[in-house]
């Protein structure tokens, strides 16, 4: 919708399409908004004062509000999201040597990186994180929906596509663990996130060695119990349809279970591992060897029974 569209429209019409387009102004600190004037007739009715005391000017005021109902209508709609697609075009090692061929990956996939300390697996998923277009190190591309993504997908943090879960995962903020969940779910529209916020932490608990409850306050949870809230938390919750994942042997959670969870949410899952037997758990494993790939393998039947 254009600036005139959004604001031509009287209060109480535009709240009943767009609920939160009443929250800017309550954001301001505007309680009692006329319902049966325009967003323009109403931000012209604001006295001169309270606009200095905001530091805006009328235009601005207009500006900022339907950016904020039109950003907000985007994050309602998640189909900009999809993914059905995620492709991984080679680029070169440290030495220059072309990379084996890429892959494409689908919502499901989960997806072993493995190589010695140095080798180059972080740098990987930092290329798919940042939705790398051959101006990395590496010159890989990547492609989503066999296209390229456009320059507002890749740079946008409201627009980003990659969950990255982290070795090291430390919580300055001072709200208890169902609080943190609880603004997330509001952040995200959801319309029961008082249910939501049960559903994650009683995950969370299935996921993390020591259980916790949802009164305790979120800097107090060990390394494990982060990591085990932010699995249960993007899997059920974040519409980011890829995880990538830095070495989850060491996040002290039931990693089985959180694979399981995330290919239950059609996430696209990659996971950095020195661990043999997680490697085994992906359905294919990517080598990384002097910052490049250098082999593709698709788990086989034989190498199942094994891990089993």
């Amino acid at each position: 919708m254009s600036v005139e569209e959004i604001t031509s429209i009287a209060m109480d019409e535009l709240v009943l399409a767009y609920p939160y387009a009443k929250d800017f102004f309550v954001s301001l600190g505007i309680k009692d908004i006329d319902g049966r004037l325009t967003a323009r007739q109403f931000i012209d009715s604001l006295s001169e004062t309270f606009l200095e005391d905001c530091g805006l000017d009328r235009l601005q005021m207009i500006g900022h509000f339907t950016e904020f109902v039109r950003e907000m209508n985007y994050m309602k709609d998640i189909s900009h999201r999809q993914v059905t697609s995620l492709t991984i075009i080679g680029g070169r090692d440290k030495s220059g040597r072309r990379e084996e061929e890429g892959l494409t990956l689908h919502p499901g996939d989960v997806v072993s990186v493995v190589g010695p300390t140095g080798s180059g697996k972080s740098r990987l998923l930092a290329d798919i994180e940042c939705l790398a277009q051959k101006d990395t190190p590496t010159g890989r591309q990547i492609l989503l929906n066999n296209c390229v993504p456009d320059a507002g997908r890749r740079f946008s943090a409201e627009h980003k596509i990659v969950a990255q879960l982290s070795q090291n995962m430390n919580f300055v903020v001072d709200l208890t663990v169902g609080e943190f969940i609880a603004l997330h779910a509001e952040s995200r529209l959801v319309p029961d996130s008082a249910e939501t916020v049960n559903r994650i932490i009683a995950c969370a608990n299935t996921l993390a060695g020591e259980p916790f409850q949802s009164d305790v306050p979120i800097t107090q949870l060990s390394g494990g119990q982060s990591r085990a809230l932010m699995i249960a938390d993007t899997a059920l919750l974040s519409p980011l349809p890829v995880v990538v994942i830095d070495e989850i042997e060491n996040a002290g959670v039931d990693r089985r279970k959180a694979l399981d969870l995330l290919i239950k949410g059609e996430k696209i899952v990659l996971m950095s591992t020195h661990d043999p037997i997680l490697a085994l758990m992906g359905d294919m494993r990517i080598v990384i060897k002097n910052g490049g790939i250098v082999n593709i393998i698709h788990t086989s039947a034989r190498e199942k029974e094994t891990l089993a």
